[in-house]
């Protein structure tokens, strides 16, 4: 007996040692491209970063300098203008498939659209914001691409938020509707919050996806070489002037390709990180 028991002992040791590693292992491996991917951007593009890179306009071919400082704000306008639209009608959705349409035709149905959104590539959310705004409006416009980046975001929030309320243990919804509390109320100040932290993250990942996209913003923002701010009018987009240059002959726009890269990756860290950061101490100070 003594024996066996050192025997199985050993072997759960032996069983923990070995899945400690396999998570580890994998955790790397997920890690690795991610590293691998930053540090050979630094490699290419940080010699090209400068002031001028964030003050100034793209330079006229054949000549050296400029920058992508409108790339830049144009790309903080489009996404700001995607999570206005995005995030209220996603979330909005998941908690109405979590919490107010179970069963019914109208949430499967919704289920369903969210769920072939999600497969839909890029390129024709882009063709259908084109045929719904551009075309209508006879013109390119940064509202176009913010709709067609917004549309993009709602499939995977709306999903996601519905998973995270549905972990909600039921008991929760039963405590706060014993205390009189109307259910509405109930869902928003006590559910909601409960898993506002999965809910985050679901908003982040939306996010991130859209951020890079290039595809819709062809058909809808168009790009544009010099300043503008307008909802109106073409808007420049750091995807869209990573693409221009990635395929030009230029040297001088290869270089600029690869720092509007690095940046464009640093700006998606910085602001995921930023919402993170600031909405975990949201969390942390209601629930003290």
């Amino acid at each position: 007996m003594p024996q066996e028991h050192q025997f199985r002992t050993r072997l759960r040791w032996l069983v923990d040692k070995a899945a400690t590693s396999l998570a580890v292992t994998a955790t790397i491996l997920v890690i690795l491209p991610l590293g691998a991917i930053f540090v050979y951007l630094i490699i290419k593009g940080a010699s090209s970063l400068n002031v001028d890179f964030f003050t100034k306009i793209p330079a006229p071919v054949g000549e050296a300098g400029g920058g992508m400082a409108n790339a830049i704000v144009g790309s903080v306008a489009l996404l700001a203008l995607a999570s206005l639209i995005g995030v209220p009608i996603g979330i909005g959705g998941g908690i109405y498939l979590a919490e107010f349409g179970r069963g019914t035709k109208l949430a499967n149905a919704i289920r369903f659209t969210a769920d072939v959104l999600n497969g839909v590539p890029s390129i024709v959310m882009g063709l259908a914001a084109y045929a719904l705004i551009v075309v209508p409006q006879h013109h390119f416009s940064a509202f176009a691409g913010g709709v067609a980046l917004g549309i993009m975001m709602v499939p995977t929030i709306c999903r996601t938020t519905e998973e995270m309320l549905l972990m909600v243990p039921h008991n929760v919804r039963e405590a706060a509707l014993g205390l009189g509390v109307p259910n509405w109320r109930a869902v928003l100040s006590i559910t909601v919050k409960t898993a506002s932290p999965g809910i985050i993250t679901g908003c982040m990942l939306a996010f991130a996806r859209v951020a890079g996209e290039t595809a819709p913003l062809i058909f809808t923002a168009l790009g544009n070489d010099f300043w503008s701010t307008s909802l109106k009018e073409p808007i420049a987009a750091l995807p869209l002037q990573i693409w221009i240059y990635a395929q030009s002959p230029y040297d001088e726009w290869h270089r600029l390709a690869w720092a509007g890269a690095l940046v464009l990756i640093v700006l998606i860290v910085l602001a995921v990180s930023l919402v993170r950061f600031v909405t975990s101490r949201g969390v942390l100070k209601g629930a003290s």
